[in-house]
């Protein structure tokens, strides 16, 4: 097949990026003629298909070109649906599978695609499609799920940014892209989780176009020679207010054991400062793979504290692929990863839960690599290749 993969950025930024670089290289290895279209960015890898990506947007910038574009780009600019259009004429695919592509990109692609007879399924990384702001998340951190139905709730707690330009921007792009004509356009939805799949369909979407199939990973990339741990538990994420790393730290600064936190963010500085007396909790900044696999491959278990929806976390089926069991917030999609054998749930943004439970989880006794073996079938790309081609042939 001829499969033309979409998402705003080319690199491996977050988990949606992550899932399209190992998609495309795994497709090319089933033979499958495979494009690409993204946007232009200083870190974008090479790729043949790079001539086709239109201009870098960068928000934050406020030169006059990149604010013509902060404003433009979300509702399809001429040179995005130009050059989009380019690649289906010389590419001629037979499915377009989209991924992030709100602000960015836009959704006019996704409208050019469908009006030119090709198949069109989108993966939903987020709630992007039900909440402008993608967090479900207020300025004050409450969960907010009032704009599945009225999106000018995101104006009125400038939820974006805390921002009220910000906010009318998702707000028109929203009101621009509304459910009515994302649902005439895609054929498929991907949702990776249960959790994502049921918002869908109560914030409107047709539930027959909807199917829900689990992430992979590279499962080859987390296998060890043993499975011995130390004496240590650890975070992998950015370091953020909706990952709830504050509440991991308020944790942590009342137990004696040793964490670990891998990752960087905007909190870093504040999490260090309020840590800084605390010979337990070590912040050992951005890792690479080979890096984080050896810090969480050891760990006693891993924590993922989220206090917003997560939709299918990468780093909760790595740490279990490594054979480290999860301790996991009961929000989201997380608790659908994570079994009594794999982990345990604490309630979100609850340090006294968090902290029972991670004391539970030192005294509790897993078969690291039973879990590391069931884990790498579970969530290998041949698993997820065959449910992928019956969603394209479909």
């Amino acid at each position: 097949m001829k499969i033309l993969l979409v998402n705003k950025f080319y690199y491996g930024r977050g988990g949606a990026e992550i899932y399209v670089l190992n998609l495309e290289e795994f497709l090319k290895a089933k033979e499958h003629d495979v494009a690409v279209f993204s946007m232009q960015h200083p870190q974008g890898l090479e790729s043949p298909y790079s001539k086709y990506f239109p201009e870098n947007v960068e928000y934050g910038k406020v030169d006059a070109k990149q604010f013509r574009l902060l404003l433009t780009r979300p509702f399809g600019t001429k040179e995005v649906k130009r050059k989009f259009h380019a690649l289906l004429n010389d590419f001629q695919p037979d499915v377009v599978h989209f991924n992030n592509i709100h602000t960015h990109l836009s959704p006019v692609i996704q409208q050019i695609a469908h009006e030119r007879g090709v198949k069109t399924v989108w993966t939903i990384h987020d709630l992007k499609l039900l909440c402008p702001d993608t967090l479900c998340l207020r300025s004050d951190g409450e969960i907010c799920e009032l704009c599945f139905h009225d999106k000018r709730s995101v104006l009125k707690y400038k939820c974006n940014k805390n921002s009220f330009k910000a906010s009318l921007i998702a707000y028109l792009e929203a009101k621009k892209w509304t459910k009515e004509k994302l649902g005439k356009y895609t054929d498929v939805f991907i949702c990776p989780s249960k959790f994502m799949a049921s918002k869908l369909i109560r914030g409107g979407y047709d539930d027959k176009k909807i199917s829900v199939l689990c992430n992979f990973i590279d499962v080859e990339k987390t296998k060890r020679e043993n499975y011995a741990k130390e004496d240590y538990y650890c975070y992998v994420g950015r370091l953020s207010r909706e990952k709830g790393i504050k509440t991991l730290i308020e944790a942590a600064k009342q137990l004696p054991f040793h964490l670990k936190i891998v990752g960087s963010g905007p909190l870093s500085e504040e999490l260090q400062q309020s840590a800084n007396k605390n010979k337990n909790i070590e912040f050992v900044g951005h890792q690479r793979w080979e890096g984080i696999k050896d810090i969480v491959g050891k760990a006693r278990f891993s924590v993922t504290p989220s206090e917003c929806y997560e939709n299918n976390p990468l780093s909760v089926i790595e740490s279990k692929c490594l054979g480290t069991p999860v301790l996991g917030a009961n929000i989201g999609g997380i608790p659908e990863l994570i079994e009594e054998k794999s982990g345990m749930f604490f309630e979100s943004r609850n340090v006294n839960d968090l902290k029972e439970k991670t004391e539970q989880m030192f005294s509790a006794k897993f078969d690291y690599e039973n879990l590391a073996k069931e884990s790498q079938n579970r969530y290998s790309a041949e698993y997820y290749y065959q449910k992928i081609l019956n969603i394209y042939q479909k």
